[in-house]
């Protein structure tokens, strides 16, 4: 991080004569409920072991964040203050954003923390090269940005953009921690605008991608975006593991030869009731085979309980289990997604629905959102739902309720 430090100085040296400072923030109390899945292999671990894993809690937080700009530097930070189901509270703060940037004509360049989001989708980006942001949170937050380099060209019609990200990392750092060389080229051509993507990648080597967005009338807007991958990170479990074991099995791996794809649009009417739909393949995730493989072992860990093994070492292979919820960004490799929204005056409702076909698996979230001059108020609801041995219903938490409130100054 030292290089960047030092670049980012003599970008804001160079941008002396910017513009003068500004200063915004917001202020953002937050109250979360949680609830823990009554199924699956953490629900089970627990039911065997009490307290082995740490159950999903409520808790009240309270969220401050600063943006300030000028000079050529732009810098955002968050600080958080949480308590959880007791009186300790646990502050902790963060930069989400701490970049030079500079320019002269067409092109510009930067350095230091920065959010750059690539692709066209809305639930999953296959193309997101840089951030590798976490889609469809139950309430947006500003993402922490990657340390970078960045290069970028821009016209009427065109834009390209070169990233050096995650250079002080370490070459085996894994997912969005990897040292990376990332390059994306987007051309405007009427309605339709054109993107294409390369990514190297220290040790999971090089990817390639396209994307377009088409405005296709007043109200119909189409977008599709795919990625074909020489290897991806991973979790996997051990070959040949049965039974009981002393550690972990579930071990960092490799996806070879993988490719992600999505297809989708939005309908937006006069009256701004949107619907948004959109199927993806992320051919990174578990297989099908491999997920019953998973409910497989589940079911004989759990068959070994009230027998002669320790309950405790039942209890935390079933916990070693959950591993796997963290093998991709999804779950399943086929989804399906919709998203209904209005905005009426200032209130924004809106309810979405996440389906996995394999097996049946949903998740079914719930938003209203009410928009005044500073401040703004929020609450929200997602619950996991489906057969036995669907996957969404197993991980830890079955049920997530939030109210907040925002004042931007």
């Amino acid at each position: 991080m030292k290089c960047l430090g030092a670049l980012a100085l003599g970008l804001a040296w160079a941008c002396g004569a910017a513009a003068a400072p500004e200063f915004s923030g917001q202020i953002r109390p937050i109250v979360t409920d949680q609830r823990a899945a009554d199924s699956g292999p953490v629900a089970q671990a627990d039911a065997l072991s009490p307290g082995i894993v740490a159950p999903p809690l409520a808790s009240v937080a309270l969220e401050t964040e600063l943006r300030a700009s000028g000079y050529g530097l732009t810098a955002v930070g968050t600080a958080r203050q949480q308590r959880q189901d007791g009186p300790a509270v646990n502050a902790t703060g963060w930069m989400n954003e701490l970049y030079a940037a500079t320019g002269r004509g067409a092109w510009q360049i930067a350095a230091g923390k920065r959010i750059v989001a690539w692709d066209v989708g809305y639930g999953f980006r296959p193309n997101d090269f840089v951030e590798q942001e976490a889609r469809r949170l139950l309430l947006p937050t500003t993402p922490s940005g990657r340390p970078l380099a960045m290069a970028e060209y821009f016209d009427a019609s065109t834009a390209v953009s070169l990233v050096l990200v995650n250079p002080n990392q370490p070459r085996d750092r894994l997912g969005a921690q990897e040292p990376a060389l990332a390059a994306r080229v987007y051309q405007r051509d009427g309605t339709i605008d054109w993107h294409g993507f390369a990514r190297y990648g220290a040790h999971t080597g090089g990817s390639v991608g396209a994307a377009l967005a088409w405005v296709a009338g007043d109200a119909l807007e189409l977008h599709a975006s795919m990625r074909y991958l020489n290897a991806a990170d991973t979790v996997a479990i051990t070959p040949a593991t049965s039974g009981l074991v002393r550690s972990n099995p579930w071990l960092a791996g490799s996806v070879r030869h993988a490719v992600q794809a999505l297809a989708g649009g939005t309908w937006t009417n006069a009256d701004q009731v949107s619907v948004l739909a959109e199927v993806w393949w992320d051919g990174t995730a578990p297989s099908n085979a491999q997920w019953d493989a998973w409910n497989a072992r589940n079911a004989q860990l759990a068959a070994l309980a009230g027998g002669p093994a320790p309950a405790g070492a039942i209890a935390a292979n079933l916990a070693w289990q959950a591993t796997a919820f963290g093998a991709a960004s999804n779950l399943r490799r086929a989804n399906a997604y919709a998203r209904l929204s209005w905005t009426w005056e200032k209130w924004e409702p809106a309810a979405d629905i996440l389906f996995t076909p394999a097996d049946r698996g949903r998740a079914l979230s719930a938003t209203l959102g009410w928009q005044g001059d500073r401040v703004r108020l929020d609450a929200g609801w997602r619950v996991y739902g489906g057969p036995a041995a669907a996957i969404l219903p197993q991980t830890p938490t079955r049920r997530t309720a939030y109210v907040a409130a925002t004042w931007s100054f």
